[in-house]
């Protein structure tokens, strides 16, 4: 088990080492590429994502994605030390992407390293996947359509190695209120901003019915507000932008028609893909992380899981608060634990 630790702990030093901000991913694509036909394995590469098969895949076995992202967010102006130089003090290893998600991209290659080595009752796939930070097009909305039918994953997220089995959808609204330009002197025209205060108000008060055990309710905060262009004229708009974060008991589109029906403003959403998401807490690899002392989780940050429309989970080394913060780090044990704990999980047992 200490090779694989320091195959991680190497590989990720690599990483950190070379840039690979959303769509600049190449570089970092090359190093997993690499990695990975080191280990012995047949490479495929989509653009800047990476994966493996099952060298012992088998169509008749269900199948385990293994999935974490290779991007990261552009470095924070208060780093203290330079973000893409790797440096280990006192057990902990320093550099962008090294929380978010490095100790989760390659401790999970480490246990497809582990779990491929031997007859499992599953197939397992890996992936390294681009763009999350971003949700870009070319990332793992790429890849999925290319993969075969997937049973379950399980996402390299930092979770402190705690498996949040529910995750918050997120909908951007760009939201306009019309009036009619006139002269503030004399009071002419319809005031937009005027006209966007009911709309303001309804979307502070609403409150949606349905509440998440793991999640909460589904919440919306108007995050922006942009009107008028000097003090004598009357705004003939007002634009607002509104940041909702759903449960799973709200799909996108149906929580915008819903606004649509309440606000006389126009409404447009910039996307409706990134769903909420929960596995069923009676799965079998829910259950098992319950045996092993873990406690499941409702995550209100978003990742490549709300792009899964199959059941999925993340479960991660490090922690959540670390990521897109300055001096990230990642602890050395975390990364052992994480890939003690996967193989643990999932070496020997069924994934459905």
């Amino acid at each position: 088990m200490n090779n694989y630790k320091q195959d991680a702990v190497s590989l990720l030093k690599r990483l950190i080492a070379t840039p690979s901000v959303s769509r600049s991913e190449d570089k970092a694509a090359d190093i997993m590429e690499q990695a990975i036909a080191d280990y012995g394995f047949v490479c495929q590469r989509e653009g800047n994502n990476v994966w493996a098969m099952d060298p012992q895949y088998d169509e008749k076995r269900p199948i385990l994605l293994l999935n974490a992202h290779i991007d990261t967010v552009k470095p924070v102006e208060s780093w203290t030390r330079n973000p893409f130089e790797p440096t280990v003090e006192d057990g902990k290893l320093y550099g962008l992407g090294s929380n978010d998600c490095g100790g989760g991209l390659v401790s999970l290659l480490q246990a497809f390293r582990y779990l491929t080595s031997k007859k499992q009752s599953f197939n397992v796939i890996y992936l390294a996947s681009a763009e999350e930070e971003v949700s870009g097009v070319n990332g793992i909305r790429r890849v999925l359509p290319l993969l075969p039918k997937i049973d379950v994953a399980i996402v390299g997220e930092p979770t402190g190695m705690q498996p949040a089995i529910a995750e918050r959808g997120l909908m951007v609204l760009n939201v306009r209120a019309h009036g009619k330009a006139g002269h503030a002197a004399r009071n002419e025209g319809v005031n937009a901003i005027y006209e966007a205060v009911d709309d303001l108000v309804w979307l502070r008060n609403y409150r949606f019915e349905k509440v998440s055990k793991f999640l909460g309710a589904t919440q919306m905060n108007v995050t922006v507000i942009n009107a008028g262009t000097q003090h004598n004229v009357i705004p003939d708009h007002c634009d607002m932008v509104v940041d909702i974060r759903t449960n799973e008991f709200y799909e996108n589109e149906e929580v915008y028609r819903f606004i649509c029906e309440h606000l006389k403003s126009e409404v447009k959403a910039r996307s409706f893909h990134l769903h909420s998401s929960m596995i069923d807490p009676e799965h079998p690899l829910v259950k098992r992380c319950i045996e092993m002392g873990m406690q499941p989780f409702g995550s209100p940050t978003l990742s490549d899981q709300a792009l899964m429309r199959f059941p999925s989970f993340k479960l991660g080394p490090g922690e959540s608060l670390r990521s897109h913060s300055a001096d990230e780090f990642i602890a050395m044990d975390e990364i052992e634990h994480a890939i003690e704990t996967y193989i643990r999980l999932l070496d020997g047992h069924p994934i459905k």
